[in-house]
């Protein structure tokens, strides 16, 4: 069976790479590429691929929205493989949470490369089971792995938890008594601080976060607690 690929970075030597040692396999298939956030989340979709690999780092954003996005928004989801320059513990944090199946260093052989995307095109994961359960546990504890959270407010904590139960401004601002302009200014805020670029990606974001707290300690807030509660 032949293996679709999607290629994201903003490198057109690095795609081209890419594509010549990937296609140079006769068992994959390099289907689209692009350059940008923008242009991934729109040429994806359509294309179906098994295994997109995304730069971490982007002119208009970063890969791992792209890869909240499309794992929650394309049917059936690809496995995607995060591509970067160098390893840190936040960006690991972050292809944990968006649910990718793979974290490679640009600095991976050719070899190495065809090898991760057969394995995460037959559903195996490539991120080591051991750092991985190092990072959710930091995160099960309460340490801010991301600092990106730990820089909202509370009440911007309240809007993200709305956010990812599907709520509009409008009807964030009748939950918390706020004016639909003040909501939206804090949604604004919540996606600066995190890093998203769509309120899709904060919500898929918040109820992954929420998922593996209330596995451990119950829910996030207070709030939505006595929400559910009453369900």
């Amino acid at each position: 069976m032949t293996v679709s690929v999607f290629l994201l970075d903003d490198h057109e030597l690095v795609r081209t790479g890419l594509r010549t040692v990937l296609e140079s396999e006769g068992d994959i298939r390099v289907v689209g590429e692009a350059s940008t956030v923008a242009e991934a989340l729109h040429r994806i979709p359509p294309l179906t691929p098994d295994v997109a690999i995304l730069d971490v780092r982007l002119p208009d954003g970063e890969g791992i929205g792209v890869c909240r996005e499309i794992r929650s928004s394309v049917e059936p989801a690809p496995a995607c493989l995060m591509l970067t320059s160098y390893s840190d513990d936040e960006a690991l944090f972050g292809a944990i949470m968006a649910g990718a199946a793979g974290y490679l260093l640009k600095q991976v052989s050719g070899m190495n490369l065809v090898d991760a995307v057969r394995r995460v095109a037959a559903g195996a994961s490539l991120l080591d089971p051991e750092l991985t359960a190092t990072v959710l546990n930091r995160m099960r504890g309460g340490g801010e792995v991301d600092p990106g959270y730990a820089q909202l407010s509370p009440q911007e904590r309240r809007v993200l938890e709305l956010i990812a139960d599907g709520l509009t401004n409008r009807q964030i601002g009748e939950q918390l008594h706020l004016a639909e302009k003040t909501v939206k200014n804090y949604v604004s805020s919540v996606l600066h601080k995190l890093g998203f670029e769509r309120r899709t990606e904060a919500a898929v974001y918040a109820t992954r976060r929420r998922d593996i707290s209330r596995r451990q300690t119950g829910p996030l807030d207070p709030v939505r607690g006595a929400r559910d509660r009453r369900r």
